[in-house]
């Protein structure tokens, strides 16, 4: 038994802003995909896969909710029979590890289930936007929904508020010299404690008027820009951004990172923001020459994702 393939997930533009409400945009990312799959031999990392399908699965049988119901005796046969995730996506790292499992055992288990193949309406976005949400929430305590849909669609979703979803067309990728891409920090960040930090912070006064106009209102400009391929202005407004986050999010940036951080901003040849939580894992970088920034950054490992 092998399923089918669900990738990870970049948030490109978002991170913390969704959660009050603010716009997001989040892309699939081939580089690392995940199945389900069996085997009657089970050791080291399939063997934990499969217990933490076990957890999950009682997870999903505790739920109380009229969205959606599972074949719960199948699934239990099949984690009974050996079934696992086999994934190459990095788990801590900000790209959706949770999301691509979640969306494999919707897409198996869920009964009238709603299907990729069929006229996605706003309601049926949403619906299953809040089925995953609830889904996940085993993994992060507190969950949006985002990285299982996008998982779950393979599509580029534009998050415009809670109740507003939609399929996005970005613009294709040119053979430019421009690029995002992701800088690996070698450290696993975890999601929740970085929430919780956040939503203290939220508390503050001072801190909600910063999200509410400067945070929220460049990363509005920011995914403007990008789907409407205004690069110029782009990295304008990613070059704000990354001021903003290294000034008000500095704990969730990890302290190896902050002279890195700075120094983009100094000399312009790349941008750093947060991907997901922070607190380690990815960080994401955009730049309008990757070469440059290849030699700025040549001791860390960085990953294409994207060409301007």
């Amino acid at each position: 038994m092998k399923g089918p393939l669900f990738y990870a997930k970049i948030l490109l533009f978002g991170e913390y802003g969704i959660i009050k409400d603010s716009k997001g945009l989040a892309i699939p990312f081939n580089a690392y995909r995940g199945a389900l799959k069996t085997s009657s031999n089970l050791t080291g990392k399939p063997k934990i896969s499969n217990e933490n399908l076990e957890r999950f699965y009682q997870h999903l049988k505790s739920l109380k909710t009229n969205l959606v119901s599972f074949n719960l005796e199948g699934f239990k046969n099949d984690i009974d029979n050996g079934m696992y995730f086999d994934s190459s996506i990095p788990q801590g790292y900000g790209v959706g590890s949770s999301g691509a499992l979640v969306a494999s055992i919707y897409d198996k288990y869920a009964l009238d289930k709603i299907t990729v193949l069929e006229n996605l309406t706003r309601e049926k976005l949403l619906k299953l936007k809040e089925i995953f949400s609830l889904m996940e929430s085993f993994f992060h305590g507190k969950s949006s929904g985002l990285d299982p849909l996008n998982s779950y669609l393979s599509l580029p979703i534009l998050i415009n508020s809670k109740d507003n979803v939609e399929p996005a067309g970005i613009p294709s990728q040119k053979e430019g010299k421009g690029a995002v891409f992701l800088l690996d920090s070698e450290q696993i960040g975890e999601t929740e404690p970085m929430v919780n930090i956040f939503m203290n912070k939220m508390k503050n006064e001072g801190f909600r008027k910063m999200i509410s106009e400067e945070f929220a209102t460049t990363t509005d400009a920011c995914i403007e820009d990008f789907l409407h391929g205004n690069v110029k202005s782009l990295f304008s407004n990613v070059k704000s951004l990354s001021k903003i986050v290294l000034k008000n999010f500095k704990p969730m940036i990890p302290t190896a990172f902050h002279k890195v951080w700075e120094n983009g901003i100094i000399t312009n040849e790349y941008y750093l923001k947060l991907c997901g939580s922070g607190g380690g894992g990815y960080i994401l970088g955009f730049t309008e020459d990757y070469a440059k920034a290849q030699k700025s950054l040549k001791n860390y490992k960085l990953e294409l994702v994207y060409r301007f």
